[in-house]
């Protein structure tokens, strides 16, 4: 993801072209190579080097998310709650509708995306492991696509390995979504219980915010049904291997009768 921010719009957006550009020299590099190299899957050759880059970082991820669970003695939390926080007193806002210019409606916000300090060690590591669940759901569909480009530059664009890899890349994506959408909110609300004394009403959350979002049944449906895909693509690809072993026998036995 690539941030920029600039009092004018053109220098926000000349920055924003110019990290494009270097993305766009490294993609224009991997290709020239692949074609010095004569090769003829170039996009896959780009694709591998893409998501192996991304497994690899996700790997390095993992490892601080553990480690980091173990080492420091504050927790970050990324999960929604039922804690809203009322916007800044010296925040121009308004309640009512007067006037003809444009103005802020008051409001609150609901505490999310926070710091706890001095945090237990359960909740540190109920931290990671909503880190770490959402990391492997993000890493998951790109697992997907590297072993396809893997399987595909062999020469085994369908096979079994492909269809039992998207078919538990499905059902990983559906646990892992589920997981991560869970225990964002499990830790929100567990973070700021320890914080706050059951008696600060304001504060102290009385029940846990848990939401479920679609995505994890989207992509798990998209992963399922792409795996049909290459498991019917197998089944032709085997039906006309077998087609032509036929051709090939009934060409052997004509040259006998010859």
């Amino acid at each position: 993801m690539f941030t920029f921010g600039s009092e004018t719009l053109d220098s926000s957006l000349a920055n924003m072209g110019i990290a494009l550009g270097v993305f766009a020299a490294i993609i224009g590099l991997i290709v020239l190579v692949g074609r010095l190299r004569g090769s003829k899957t170039i996009a896959l050759d780009a694709t591998l080097a893409i998501t192996g880059l991304w497994i690899v970082l996700s790997a390095v991820s993992l490892v601080i998310f553990v480690v980091k669970a173990f080492t420091v003695n504050w927790a970050e939390l990324g999960g929604t709650s039922l804690v809203s926080v009322p916007w800044p007193t010296d925040l121009p806002c308004s309640d009512e509708e007067n006037g003809t210019s444009a103005m802020l409606r008051c409001g609150s916000e609901s505490l999310s995306d926070f710091t706890v300090a001095n945090a237990s060690l359960g909740l540190r590591l109920l931290a990671a492991a909503a880190q770490i669940s959402g990391l492997a759901l993000a890493t998951t569909p790109i697992v997907m696509l590297w072993l396809i480009c893997v399987n595909t530059v062999r020469g085994r664009g369908f096979s079994r390995t492909i269809t039992r890899a998207l078919t538990g890349g499905a059902i990983a994506v559906l646990v892992f979504g589920i997981a991560s959408d869970l225990l964002q909110g499990i830790a929100a609300t567990t973070a700021l219980r320890e914080v706050f004394a059951p008696d600060d009403y304001a504060w102290y959350p009385s029940v846990y915010q848990l939401t479920v979002t679609p995505l994890p049944f989207a992509g798990a449906l998209m992963l399922a049904a792409l795996a049909a895909v290459f498991r019917h693509g197998l089944r032709l690809q085997q039906e006309r291997d077998a087609l032509q072993r036929e051709n090939e026998m009934l060409a052997d036995d004509n040259r006998g009768l010859v």
